[in-house]
This record gives structure tokens, sequence and C-alpha cells, in this order.
């Protein structure tokens, strides 16, 4: 009897440790490799799925062997984007939800937040970023390489010269925080590089590469032999614009083929999306003055584009595909957000979520099984002069300074948003404010603001200028 009682004792010790230690689910066995590709300033309608006259065929195949999330949101500009995939969080909650970082800016993306990288290195993925960053660069402590990624390669800034890979006549070209002179167009070497980290990866963990093109960002430069692809568009811009496009799907195709190669295609899920919309107006194109020029990116059928709370600045092109775990040609009606990655892809690789409340949401029911969106709620941005929220269907894009404009859509017969309808629906747009100001109360004010007004006044208050001087003001470049 003595030994029996020990034999079930042992069985029942046994038993209470396996509860006691996390049990692997199915979803993280094998847990797959994660490539998450982000555009920059693409036009929802710029890609060949959408209609577009651009060719973009190896992004019209992940889209056709995938999901294509057709509700997807992104933020209003670049800065609010990554940050908002970084972190599972809207950017008003830590201060980057107004504009972007500046290339002369001195602040970045809170060290106290928990990024995706550094959930996904802890869980054990192998990380690396190739391309942009731009959620800091003054100051080290926010560089990839301390923000979770093993290894960087690209800018740290929004906007560089695609040849010189310089900003302000200063090269923005790092190889794992060392400043590195290479020839080339950047399109191209982010490419090159991506499939280096997928060559040379370490076979024994599985990684997350972050790739993360500054195309088609101004300036709109790209090789000849992209540009004779479009010969027959006249508008400079326009013709350059489409060729970046298709240059940057054939880096795309060159990711996907080294995949195939290294047989981790089918344990490689694939994120596409651009950061917001395609800019449709010269004041958001960024550092490089454009006034003079055409905009070509186009937002269609949504109103307006990046910077813009309407659709036409938040509403992206996306697309996710992981071979025989996301049905092909599928389609994703209901609204997903950026943020929604951060649960979506720590679940699946078995990572901790941090100790601050996500806003994002899993989506992994809706993207392998079809479930309806979890997401009855879209913040586009809250900053403290304008709001744009969305409940069920209900759109309200709330402009605070004076004179305050305040516009409501119903999205499910209007996302083109053409009609206000704010008069006659009193009830919902006192809700959605009021939900607004609920959220307020929740918000960092904008980081900007604090390196905006010392150096405005900098600029106002330190000199004098009398007629005589104006002639000299002006004549600055």
């Amino acid at each position: 009897m003595r030994v029996v009682r020990s034999a079930l004792a042992l069985v029942v010790a046994a038993q209470a440790m396996a509860l006691a230690v996390p049990q692997a689910t199915p979803a993280q066995a094998p847990r797959p490799n994660i490539i998450y590709i982000i555009t920059d300033d693409q036009g929802w309608k710029d890609v060949g799925f959408h209609g577009s006259y651009i060719k973009t065929p190896t992004i019209d195949a992940l889209a056709a062997g995938g999901a294509k999330l057709e509700q997807y949101y992104g933020e209003p500009m670049c800065t609010p984007a990554r940050a908002a995939l970084m972190t599972g969080r809207y950017p008003f909650r830590y201060g980057l939800q107004t504009l972007v970082i500046p290339s002369a800016g001195r602040y970045g993306l809170p060290t106290d937040e928990w990024l995706l990288p550094q959930a996904l290195k802890e869980a054990g993925y192998a990380t690396t970023i190739v391309g942009k960053w731009h959620l800091g660069h003054a100051d080290k402590k926010y560089w990839p390489r301390n923000r979770g990624f093993d290894h960087q390669y690209g800018p740290l800034l929004g906007e560089i010269d695609y040849f010189t890979h310089s900003a302000h006549g200063v090269r923005d070209w790092f190889r794992d925080d060392k400043p590195l002179k290479e020839a080339g167009y950047v399109t191209t070497l982010l490419g090159d590089e991506a499939v280096r980290v997928i060559q040379r990866r370490d076979s024994t963990r599985p990684f997350f590469l972050y790739l993360a093109f500054t195309a088609p960002h101004t300036p709109y430069q790209v090789p000849k032999e992209f540009l004779a692809q479009y010969a027959s568009i006249e508008d400079p811009s326009r013709r350059s614009y489409a060729a970046m496009i298709t240059a940057m799907d054939a880096e795309v195709g060159k990711v996907v083929r080294a995949l195939e190669s290294a047989k981790l295609r089918d344990n490689t899920i694939i994120v596409f999306q651009s950061d917001n919309g395609g800019p449709t107006s010269a004041k958001f194109t960024g550092e490089i003055d454009m006034s003079k020029s055409t905009i070509p990116p186009d937002n269609s059928p949504f109103r307006e584009g990046k910077g813009t709370l309407y659709e036409g600045g938040t509403r992206v092109v996306a697309v996710a595909n992981w071979p025989n775990h996301i049905p092909a040609g599928s389609v994703v009606r209901g609204p997903v957000h950026t943020v929604d990655w951060f649960p979506t892809l720590a679940g699946l690789a078995g990572a901790k979520l941090g100790t601050k409340p996500l806003d994002g949401m899993d989506m992994w029911p809706t993207l392998s099984q079809g479930a309806p969106s979890p997401r009855t709620e879209v913040v586009y941005n809250l900053e403290p002069f304008r709001a744009g929220l969305r409940q069920g269907n209900w759109k309200l894009i709330w402009q605070a300074t004076l004179p305050s404009k305040t516009e409501l859509f119903d999205l499910a017969s209007d996302s083109a948003e053409t009609t206000n309808v704010a008069d006659k629906n009193p009830d919902e747009v006192a809700a959605l404010k009021q939900r607004i100001e609920v959220l307020s109360r929740e918000a960092v004010a904008p980081l900007i603001f604090g390196e905006a007004m010392p150096a405005l006044k900098a600029q106002l208050f330190s000199s004098v200028v009398l007629p005589s001087d104006v002639k000299a003001v002006e004549d600055q470049p």
C-alpha cells in the first residue's frame, strides 16, 4: 500500500506540475516566421488588384493567395502609423499622434512602451528591421537595436534621397548602428538585404523581418529601367511614382522567391500594407516642396488622403498571406486596424503582450476562419484640435478649433464621405463626441509641441525684422 500511495503521489505531483507550466497551443506549433512589409505613402487604389494601371504582380499574387483586408486602417501619417504597429496602442496614448518626427526632431517613441520586436525577441525570435524607422533618431535610446531588433539596416529618418541616401546633405544609412556608405537605389538595396536575412538566418529559430520600404514616398526617383515601363505617362511625377511602386513590387518578389528557395514559404506569414493613405496635397508629401508638381497617389473611391481623417487618409491597402492557414482568395470586409497586429502576431508566436493595455485585438479567427471582425470601434486619431472616431458604421470627424466643424458619415451607404448627416442624427453625434471626450482624458500631449514651441519662439522672438530686412528674409533658402 505504501508503494501504491507513493506512486499515486508522484502521479498527482506530475499532473500539478503539468498544469503549472503554460502549454503550447496548436497555433504555436510550429510558430511561423513573420515578414511584415510596409510601404510609404502608397495610395489605396495603387495596386493591380484594386484596378490600378500600376503593375504590382507580386502583391496581386499575395492577395490572390491570401486575404485582402478591405476595411483596413493605418494612421493619417508615417510616424503614428509605425508607432501603432510597434506598440499595439493608439499613438495618442504616448504623444506621437500629431504630424511626424521631423529631421531635426529630438524626441521619439517613449522607451517605456513595450514593442512588438521586444515581445518576439523575448519569445525566441530573431528580429531584423530592414528599412525606414522614423520613430526617433536624435538619441540612440530610440534606435531600433535598443527597441528589440537584433539587426538593423537602412535609414532612421522619414525621407531620404533614393540614390545618395541623404537628407539635407546628411547621409542617413546605417547597418547595426554604424554609418554605411554604399552605392545603389534604396528600394533595391532594401530588397537585397531582406533576401540576405532569409538566406543567412539561424535555422534553429523563427524570425521576424520588418521590411519597411521608403517607396513610394517623395522624392519621386527611380532607375531608368522601371521608368521605361511607363513611357506613355507624360507627367513626370506620375510616371516616376508608378515606376517606384513597380520597382518595390519587384523587390517583394525577390523576398518571396528567397522564402521558396529556402523551403520556408509554407511556414511564413507575410503581411503587406501602406502606412497611411497616399498624399493628395503638397502639404503632406514631406520635407521636399512639391507645391508646383503633380501629386500622383490615388485613394479612390475614398475622400482626400494622407494627413486627413477621411477614409482616403487612413484606409489603406493591406494583404495577409500564409499558405494553408489564411484561405486563398478570402476577403476581410470588417474593420481591422494596424494596432491589431501586435496581439495577433504575438498570439501566433507565443509572445507576451506587456503590462500596458492594448488597443489592438487578436484578428486570427477573422483571418484564418472567416469569423466576423471583433472590432466595433476605430479611433482614426485624437489630437488637441481634432478627432476622428468610428463606431459601427457611424463615423464622426470633429474639428475642435474655431471655427469648429462636425461631420458625421454613414460608412455603410457612403464610404466616400460625400454627405454630412450630422444635423439629421444629433444623438449619434452626441454619443461619439462623448466617447471622444472620455478618450481625450487618456491622451498624452503631442510630443512635437514640446519642441516646436521653443523653436518657434527662438525664431520669432530673438531678432527684429524691419522693412529693410524683409527682402533678405524672403530670399533665404
